[in-house]
């Protein structure tokens, strides 16, 4: 697949990156989105069922963006996460996907008895 992004935009006070690609699709993700699924190891760890369910991200924002050759950007978070780069084929996947792992997202949190407190 040879997606990649016309352009980069992070919408400050809605704490949200819209991402255009190549192909014409066009997503805009919150912080928080991307800080829960950052491709980190941190998050995802280092095989299946070792993911860490992130917790307590609501107000995250976005304070850097790095680029990472041509095939990738590295996404700098307010509570001091940095450790993921972003291919553009995964942001192009959490856009296409974006509501089913959302909803995901989600009910793991409920499942593990915690609740999303407002930004």
């Amino acid at each position: 697949m040879d997606i990649r992004p016309l352009r980069l935009i992070y919408h400050r006070a809605e704490r949200r990156l819209e991402v255009a690609f190549s192909d014409g699709q066009t997503f805009s993700y919150s912080a928080e989105y991307l800080r829960v699924y950052s491709p980190s190891a941190e998050v995802r760890g280092h095989g299946p069922g070792e993911e860490v369910l992130q917790v307590g991200k609501e107000a995250v924002d976005i304070i850097g963006l790095q680029p990472v050759g041509h095939y990738a950007v590295q996404i700098i978070f307010s509570d001091g996460h940095n450790s993921g780069i972003y291919s553009w084929e995964y942001l192009y996947e959490l856009g296409r996907h974006q509501d089913r792992y959302w909803a995901d997202y989600l009910r793991r949190l409920r499942e593990a008895g915690y609740s999303r407190q407002k930004p």
